[in-house]
């Protein structure tokens, strides 16, 4: 995501973004506050993408000039930290405990695809996002509670649902990806003749034999849940 000021998300100071004020220090009171001026962000993602998300068009979406808004978000990547955070807030982070933490991980996982899919951009910012605030922390709270059953230390912990939403995140990506390739019946078919010429060409004797198995479901909530079993059912926890 290309550049709306001076900095980088590397040089976001969390502390200030995160426990600051959320509104100008000096001057009349503002007539935009964060959460507004995050929130239409937000809804232009979610109709256009991100590369769509601009001060300047952010600012129009708010009826605010585009230099009036740097207060509040001095370039892109803080807008996109802010995003982040702002979605996360839909995230239920009530934890019932139990010792089925594979279940309760499964269930995370599925929050965050349909969290995913409700907001397509999602997955990209997630590549760059950085600095956690209070709605992201909230839910990772809610992970590292399920996952307390298994005895694992806390940097394992963190390191298994960082793994995990890598995976939902990869998953979903794709999955949006492949909706959009259907939607062109051209595009399926001649995908299907590529690999059928592939299967019979003698040199992938592996491959043909994989695509001759049975087919198994392949809606896309029966390919999440098999791939998500196979990632949490096998997670080494000794």
């Amino acid at each position: 995501m290309s550049h709306g000021g001076g900095s980088d998300a590397a040089g976001i100071d969390p502390e200030q973004l995160w426990l600051g004020s959320t509104r100008p220090r000096r001057g009349r009171k503002p007539a935009y506050s964060r959460e507004a001026i995050t929130a239409a962000a937000v809804a232009l993602a979610d109709a256009e993408g991100l590369e769509a998300v601009t001060i300047r068009r952010v600012a129009a979406q708010v009826g605010a000039g585009a230099m009036s808004l740097y207060s509040y978000a001095p370039d892109k990547e803080t807008l996109l930290e802010l995003m982040v955070d702002h979605v996360s807030g839909e995230l239920p982070t009530a934890h019932t405990p139990t010792d089925d933490w594979r279940a309760a991980l499964k269930a995370i996982a599925h929050l965050q695809r349909a969290h995913m899919l409700r907001h397509p951009w999602l997955p990209a910012a997630l590549a760059t996002h950085r600095t956690p605030g209070p709605n992201t922390l909230a839910f990772l709270e809610r992970a590292l509670a399920a996952l307390r059953p298994t005895g694992l230390d806390g940097a394992a912990k963190l390191e298994v649902f960082a793994q995990l939403t890598a995976f939902v995140a990869g998953h979903v990506g794709h999955e949006i990806a492949r909706a959009a390739a259907s939607r062109s019946p051209d595009r399926v078919a001649a995908e299907v003749r590529y690999l059928t010429a592939v299967a019979m060409d003698g040199r992938h004797p592996e491959l043909a034999e994989a695509l001759a198995a049975p087919a198994r479901p392949v809606t896309p909530e029966a390919t999440f849940d098999r791939f998500l079993n196979r990632l949490v059912d096998g997670l080494d926890t000794g």
